[in-house]
Parts: structure tokens; sequence; C-alpha cells
């Protein structure tokens, strides 16, 4: 499986209200119509403290995050070069000042219960640091990380996002300075509380612990999900 996420920034003479509406509305439907898409989701932007984590933040301003699944990269490819695309290019200037798109190759590492009931959403953009290489990066995200992260008390899910490619405003391709980011982490718990929680224990004590030996920025957001297909 591939998904690709839009990190988005709203048009600067548009209220955040009308920014959701128009995302949900009228881009959503354009999106449902890609082939070979298997699921849609659009995750809005309602928090954008760094909650309960001590850790550099970067200098993201970001208003939603869209996720869209294909079976493999060449489905992503048939889609994009489909006839149902150039109505989603066409309609992105009607509320979008700036999009990047981080191609991800997903790790599930603790999945959500389909019965697990209402429960609110953290993502976490995440810069390497600069004396870490794209390889180390990977092997101990997806290695001893990932292991400490999956001990957090309270935890009711957790997906480690790999970019494995990135593009702006939908240019074919971008270099990793214009799409400065190595990792998108999507957490889930059943409250902020929870949430809260999880940080303070000693499991959290360990991955940040780690986290410092890699990872120069982790900009955390929590979203509210709407699923599209």
């Amino acid at each position: 499986m591939i998904v690709r996420m839009g990190i988005m920034k709203r048009k600067a003479d548009m209220s955040l209200e009308g920014f959701r509406e128009h995302w949900r509305s009228v881009h959503g439907p354009l999106g449902a119509k890609l082939p070979g898409l298997r699921r849609y989701h659009q995750n809005h932007v309602a928090d954008t403290s760094q909650l309960a984590i001590d850790h550099a933040r970067g200098e993201w301003d970001v208003d939603g995050f869209s996720q869209l699944w294909f079976d493999d990269q060449d489905a992503m490819r048939l889609a994009i070069s489909s006839p149902a695309f150039p109505a989603t290019v066409t309609d992105i200037p009607n509320f979008v000042d700036s999009i990047k798109i981080a191609v991800c190759q997903p790790n599930v590492v603790v999945p959500v219960s389909p019965d697990a009931g209402p429960l609110i959403k953290r993502m976490s953009i995440l810069k390497r640091r600069p004396d870490i290489d794209a390889e180390r990066f990977r092997k101990e995200w997806f290695g001893f990380h990932a292991e400490a992260v999956s001990r957090f008390p309270n935890l009711m899910g957790y997906t480690q996002n790999l970019v494995v490619g990135r593009s702006v405003n939908l240019e074919d391709s971008a270099s990793y300075e214009q799409v400065p980011i190595d990792g998108i982490v999507e957490m889930w718990f059943r409250n902020t509380d929870d949430l809260q929680a999880a940080f303070r224990s000693p499991a959290a004590t360990v991955s940040q612990t780690h986290a410092l030996d890699f990872l120069a920025e982790i900009t955390t957001f929590l979203v509210e999900t709407h699923r599209i297909v």
C-alpha cells in the first residue's frame, strides 16, 4: 500500500470554516472519483500546540493533511494521469495557497481496532538530523523507536509513514530541501488526558531520549478526520 499525503495551507483571504467546507463538500467529491483509490481521508487541523512533547518544533503552518491510499505507486501514477485528476488540480487554487505532497510507505505498528469507538488523532511531521542519512533514519524509526512507542500506555493506534517521494503544488517531483520531511506519524488516543499521560510515562521517556539521537524536529498537530472514501 502507498499513501499520498497533501500538506495544505488555506488561502490567506479564506476563513478556516470556509476552507474546511470547500475541502469537504467540493474538493472531496472530486478526489473520490480517482480510479484505483482505496481510501481517502481529510485531516483538519484542530490544534497546533506542541502538546505533551518536549522537542524542537518546525515552522510548519498547516491547515490540513489529505491522505489518499493506493495499492502501489503504479496505481497512484495511473490515478494522477487519469481524466479525473485535472478537475482536482483546477480546484486547488480555490481554497489552498500551497500544497506539499509526501508520498509515503505506511508501517502500521499498532493497528486501530474497528471497535475502539471515538478517538482523537495526532499527526506529527518528522525531520531527521542533518548528520543522519535517510537509511539511518529509516532503521532507527522502524526499529527501536517503533518498539518503544508501541509500549505507550493508552495508545490506541500508531502508524509510521516513511516519505519515499515529494512534490510541491502538484508538480512531478521536488527536492528534499523543498519538502524537508522524512516521516509523518499518526497516533490515536481516547482523549487528550490519555495522550498526555502516555507522554509522561517511562516508555515515552525512552522514546523521546532516542528521538534526540536521530530527529531534528517533531511538529505535532491534533486533527479531526473526515472519511471521504
